[in-house]
């Protein structure tokens, strides 16, 4: 049943779609979960995505990153229109990227894995097409969010020991203060791509858009922990599909991405551990089906495996290679576990 608040937002949405696009609405639905903020309208030609957000400046900026990529790229939803704090846009499709990924054969998974990434930098280079690289506010430009961002490492003493001397924090808080020059979705997390009835795959939810070093939106993606591809193969498909327009020479770009993927993926195990204690391991189908944080040991130990093999990439995070590959068998021997429960 909806909740009271539910009830008031699809009636504020019904009402604002039906003058918006002179129609009735046949149907409402919530496509992320009845707590979420967009609605699914089942018009009477087609279905259209309704977001009703609580920042009206995030509503309206949003709508016109929307309208300014679409001109030059396919990759995303198109703005139908704003009315007050409701913005509506085209419907990308109900088969949700980090559901379609763990139905489908381990070559098909490259596949998916290509057109997320290729679509990632296609977007980039739409912004470059724009003014949105001037206009966009910076994220994560400030002191305190690179302290906190580096210093997250010291989650991992609870889960592989120490943190060795060898690791240089300050040279980690220059790498990670990059220079904000590129347009960024944010939060490319695979529940956030859907597969239309074109079998195209788009990327939506802009509303945390901005500028940074650009690489963050393929950190999201690889440092999803419901993510099935193995980090080696993302490293291939980010190779196959660069864009050497950006303006970073290729080495530059991988050497970020590894430093910055290792960070990101501390604060992935921070949260999962966060949920975990709240509110116990859950099923991986219940989190793909409302793209949920991958509260599941597997899903645990496949982001530390990431962290693992990204932070060996660099001479500058390797020293947390040894706390991610413990936090992993710690993870592993939870899971193996619970199979066993299962089983007995």
């Amino acid at each position: 049943m909806a909740r009271p608040k539910e009830k008031s937002a699809q009636a504020q949405i019904v009402a604002a779609a039906r003058k918006h696009f002179g129609q009735d609405i046949a149907r409402v639905s919530a496509p992320g979960g009845e707590n979420r903020s967009s609605f699914r309208l089942h018009l009477t030609d087609r279905t259209v995505i309704a977001t009703l957000r609580p920042n009206f400046r995030r509503t309206h900026l949003e709508a016109h990153v929307l309208t300014e990529l679409s001109r030059h790229c396919s990759d995303l939803p198109e703005c139908l229109g704003v009315v007050g704090e409701i913005m509506f846009q085209s419907d990308v499709g109900k088969r949700r990227l980090n559901v379609e990924v763990a139905q489908v054969a381990p070559a098909v998974q490259l596949d998916l894995a290509a057109e997320a990434v290729s679509a990632i930098f296609r977007i980039h280079g739409a912004a470059r097409q724009t003014e949105l690289n001037a206009i966009m506010p910076h994220l994560g430009n400030n002191r305190d969010w690179v302290l906190n961002f580096v210093d997250a490492v010291d989650f991992l003493k609870d889960l592989g020991g120490g943190i060795s001397d060898q690791f240089d924090r300050t040279a980690a808080y220059e790498r990670i203060n990059a220079p904000a020059r590129q347009f960024v979705k944010w939060d490319c997390r695979s529940g956030n791509a859907a597969i239309g009835h074109d079998d195209k795959l788009r990327w939506f939810d802009f509303e945390y858009a901005g500028l940074r070093h650009g690489a963050e939106d393929i950190a999201w993606l690889i440092g999803d922990e419901a993510w099935p591809v193995a980090p080696q193969d993302m490293v291939d498909v980010v190779i196959d599909a660069f864009d050497p327009t950006c303006g970073i020479p290729l080495p530059d770009y991988l050497d970020y991405l590894s430093v910055y993927l290792t960070f990101h993926a501390v604060q992935r195990l921070k949260l999962i551990s966060k949920e975990a204690k709240k509110r116990g391991w859950l099923s991986k189908d219940r989190i793909r089906r409302y793209d949920d944080a991958g509260v599941h040991p597997e899903f645990a130990a496949h982001i530390c495996r990431v962290g693992a093999y990204f932070s060996d990439q660099s001479e500058l995070t390797a020293p947390l290679t040894r706390n991610f590959l413990e936090a992993q068998a710690g993870f592993e021997e939870i899971t193996a576990q619970s199979e066993a429960q299962r089983s007995a």
